[in-house]
């Protein structure tokens, strides 16, 4: 079986305009959620040891579960989704290749890291900026 890669999406011209009131919208659905977890967490680095992609990596910080989610749904929200096409193409990095979304980093604060690393994905995924695996159903 070929090593799946990820690789950049190629789009149209058309579909490389952001749309920051998508963005707002999908991040005003989830407010109180995003807003209660960027101010709980506490960056005590508890959540890192559960991620086995942060102690593969020579415990390289951008593995950080609180990292991640920070970086990702965090800046979305500081930003009001104002943002531009390479800072989503940043997120992409973070929330698909940084997180394999495996569910298994836990924070004693409570913060649904997971969750919101998916709101990431999906407001990427919305504005056409996710990896493109080489799946096609050639076979």
């Amino acid at each position: 079986m070929p090593d799946r890669v990820a690789t950049e999406v190629t789009v149209s011209a058309e579909s490389t305009a952001v749309d920051p009131a998508r963005i707002k919208q999908m991040l005003n659905r989830h407010k109180a959620k995003i807003k209660i977890s960027l101010r709980a967490c506490v960056h005590c680095s508890l959540c890192a040891e559960s991620c086995f992609l942060y102690t593969s990596h020579q415990q390289a910080p951008r593995y950080m579960p609180a990292y991640k989610f920070i970086h990702s749904t965090g800046l979305l929200y500081k930003k009001k989704g104002k943002v531009d096409r390479a800072c989503l193409e940043k997120i992409r990095d973070i929330v698909w290749q940084d997180c394999v979304l495996c569910t298994r980093c836990y924070c004693v604060c409570g913060i649904d890291i997971p969750g919101l690393i998916s709101l990431a994905r999906g407001i990427c995924r919305s504005q056409g900026v996710y990896p493109d695996f080489g799946v096609s159903g050639d076979g």
